[in-house]
């Protein structure tokens, strides 16, 4: 039988089209992947992979031979894993990246029962607003939204997240409460400019529902923002200047829940929102899922479920 490493160097490079995101995940260099992958083809005297500069093609026995070897591969791989155990219980460092308010706020909170729960495991948690390759960067699982569904992935979807007005109740005293949408002009805008493009983001708003008594009003507005009182590039220092009381803001509700249960924050216009997508957990596609990924993975599903945060985060 081949070395495991040899084995484990090939499937990698297949699954990820260069032997520098495999040296990434095995946590070897592209030299030494290059030269095991070599050393398997000389062994089974067959070229597996045409190589360029850019990227690595299986060749027609390549692609037979990954047919063969995967499944095996993974199944030896999750032997291994299982005998890294302490007493029965999955173990080992779990690499997962994630937003970091959204994070701090929402999934840092479950750590302690997580690991009550399983002890053996030890967190490597990545608080980061930038995308990560899930598979090339060595991640367990991720948490987020707008990740490229690409091969080898699996989204399971957590919530729909709702963006909302608030503003402090201290704001608003004196104040008279918007009645629509562009009513919110005549109040001071906390306003978010794009990190991409550097563009301030309009306030577009959907109806939920018409009031009662009223007549069904435009399905959707857009709000003039003539004079933003403040511009961040930040949704968290968004809504720490609304509960500052500076003025009114636009934000997706995993910022504002806290604030809106305490009542620290008002929710505005509670018949309009704005829908910002979901959050989702991702997670490598692999029939057989190290102990630790899978426990994660049904955890924090649970949690959610129990808490109802996919209710919490919409409003219709």
């Amino acid at each position: 039988m081949e070395p495991l490493n040899h084995l484990e160097s090939f499937v990698q490079s297949a699954e990820g089209g260069s032997f520098s995101v495999a040296a990434r995940r095995l946590g070897l260099t592209p030299a030494a992947v290059s030269k095991n992958v070599a050393r398997l083809e000389a062994r089974l005297g067959v070229r597996l992979f045409q190589r360029s500069t850019r990227r690595l093609t299986l060749t027609e026995g390549g692609e037979r031979f990954l047919a063969q070897v995967g499944g095996a591969l993974a199944t030896l791989q999750e032997a291994v894993a299982g005998i890294d155990k302490d007493d029965g219980q999955p173990a080992g460092t779990l690499k997962v990246s994630m937003g970091q308010a959204f994070g701090r706020e929402h999934v840092l909170p479950m750590m302690g029962d997580f690991l009550v729960r399983y002890p053996a495991i030890v967190p490597d948690w990545h608080f980061d607003n930038q995308q990560v390759d899930l598979v090339g960067e060595g991640f367990d699982a991720a948490i987020g939204g707008g990740f490229e569904l690409s091969a080898g992935l699996v989204a399971r979807e957590l919530a729909r997240i709702h963006v909302v007005a608030v503003a402090s109740p201290a704001y608003m005293a004196g104040r008279e409460a918007p009645r629509q949408p562009s009513d919110l002009a005549m109040l001071d805008a906390l306003v978010r400019r794009s990190s991409p493009t550097g563009r301030l983001r309009s306030w577009t708003l959907r109806r939920t529902r018409a009031r009662s008594g009223g007549t069904p009003g435009e399905a959707e507005a857009t709000v003039d923002l003539p004079r933003p009182r403040a511009i961040f590039n930040d949704p968290e220092a968004i809504a720490h200047a609304a509960l500052m009381g500076l003025g009114v803001a636009m934000l997706p509700m995993p910022f504002v829940e806290r604030g809106l249960r305490s009542g620290e924050l008002v929710r505005l216009l509670p018949d309009w929102y704005q829908d910002n997508g979901a959050v989702w957990l991702y997670y490598p596609s692999k029939k057989l899922l190290p102990p630790k990924t899978r426990v994660f993975i049904d955890f924090v599903l649970e949690r959610f479920r129990d808490e109802k945060f996919a209710q919490r985060m919409q409003v219709a």
